[in-house]
């Protein structure tokens, strides 16, 4: 399955795992990587999401219309 079609919960959940695994500090050096390299990707694909739904959020509710609103990169309206 490719991370775009990945749940938010699901990349979470991998996520977390990948976090608990490096955190225990007994990975050998390639794993880690291995594991920290799928663990910004996991990141990316979260805050994709949350960046859509966000977006998604305001144009819904800006002056209770559909009226679409930009969104700088700090998470304010332009």
């Amino acid at each position: 399955m490719a991370e775009k079609e990945l749940k938010f919960n699901d990349a979470m959940q991998q996520l977390e795992e990948i976090v608990r695994q490096l955190e225990q500090g007994d990975v050998p050096l390639e794993e880690a990587l291995t594991l920290y390299q799928k663990g910004m990707e996991l990141s990316k694909v979260c805050h994709d999401k949350l960046q859509n739904a966000e977006e998604q959020l305001v144009t819904m509710m800006k002056d209770g219309k559909e009226t679409p609103v930009e969104i700088g990169k700090d998470g304010t309206e332009k």
